[in-house]
């Protein structure tokens, strides 16, 4: 038995509050982290509840409230902690009758083509649900779906019938469920449809597909700030947008019209993610900054958003690509996957916290 010590669970909330939430800026406490707390004599047990994937920061989050613990309370115990994950919604979608097992909405998005943004929103998402999120991921570019031979996945989504209405059972690759108009129509074939028939599809990838119970539904975009961006925007109260660019000053300069295009629609903007940050050599392992370095960064601070990421250059992304093995699945211990897990990461912090702290933005309608 343990040495008695005269504590309690204010003291325990106390000592706590000096320890940051993962991937916040508030203390695990106030991000509602802390649950059924028992004390026994010196000894503790109590569960942390946490707020963002936790299978890459359980172990050294847990040793810094250890820490923590022992530093505010003397002559502690045995301690026990338990866990288990409750990822904050952004809100209740199903009085619109949209997506009611979806906690978070985040569109993926970039001002212009070419700057990787499917190589982002696929690595983002497999990053996340490695982490122990559950996550779908829609292909929104019904012009130019990438999702098919990025994630290798090229059978067609099951179907079955409920209430006399024909359902889609989204496939599945990488722990994450998927949607693509990719998968319903042969590779050679061109989409030759004018923008109302693409929002249609987008659409029916909402109400017509069994999602199920989700901590994550993302949805690569098409570049640009067109029908699909608008048609998203107005059928469904997303979360936030994520904007993709690279560190040239024409990429930014675009990626500032995305982000004000998703401001006007009133879609927050939960980080600016720069791609093609620097290339790694692949023989001497040196960086050259390619396309310059640290525009993105700049343009959230100017922007006042969240930069959420660094990707570099490499060629292993692009066989992963090409491959339809992304490369936080087939190199997950490696330097780069480790900058895509920090940046799904950051991204999952920001939408709890924000979710946690503020209020929702009405989601409002913009007719054109």
């Amino acid at each position: 038995m343990s040495t008695t010590a005269i504590f309690n669970e204010q003291d325990v909330r106390t000592a706590l509050c000096a320890v940051q939430a993962p991937y916040m800026s508030i203390d695990l406490v106030a991000a509602g982290m802390l649950h059924d707390v028992q004390v026994e004599g010196a000894d503790l047990r109590f569960t942390l509840e946490y707020r963002v994937p936790p299978l890459r920061v359980r172990e050294a989050f847990e040793q810094q409230v250890r820490i923590a613990l022992a530093k505010h309370i003397p002559n502690l115990g045995d301690v026990t902690i338990d866990a288990r994950v409750n990822i904050p919604s952004a809100g209740d979608t199903s009085s619109r009758g949209v997506l009611p097992g979806v906690r978070n909405t985040i569109a993926v998005a970039s001002g212009k083509g070419g700057v990787g943004k499917s190589t982002v929103a696929v690595n983002l998402a497999v990053a996340l649900a490695r982490s122990g999120a559950t996550v779908g991921l829609i292909d929104a570019d019904i012009y130019g779906p990438s999702i098919p031979l990025m994630m290798n996945v090229h059978e067609q989504p099951r179907a079955y019938r409920d209430q006399d209405k024909t359902r889609l059972l989204p496939t599945e690759n990488y722990g994450v469920s998927l949607m693509s108009i990719g998968f319903l129509v042969k590779p050679e074939d061109a989409l030759i449809w004018r923008g109302p028939m693409a929002g249609g599809a987008l659409k029916q990838f909402l109400t017509d597909v069994d999602w199920g119970e989700l901590d994550y539904l993302l949805f690569d975009l098409p570049p640009g700030t067109g029908d699909i961006q608008l048609t998203l925007s107005q059928s469904l109260p997303l979360t936030g947008a994520v904007i993709v660019t690279t560190p040239q000053d024409i990429a930014l300069a675009d990626a500032r019209k995305g982000v004000r295009m998703f401001e006007k629609v009133a879609v927050p903007i939960l980080g600016l993610v720069e791609n093609m940050s620097y290339y790694v050599c692949s023989s001497c392992g040196n960086r050259d900054h390619v396309f310059s370095h640290g525009g993105g960064r700049a343009t959230a601070g100017e922007l006042n958003v969240p930069f959420i990421g660094e990707i570099p250059l490499t060629t292993a992304v692009r066989e992963g690509g090409d491959k339809g093995v992304p490369i936080v699945e087939m190199q997950p211990d490696g330097p780069i996957a480790s900058s895509f897990f920090e940046a799904a990461l950051q991204l999952a912090g920001t939408v709890s916290e924000r979710n946690l702290t503020q209020a929702q933005t009405p989601s409002i309608d913009i007719s054109l």
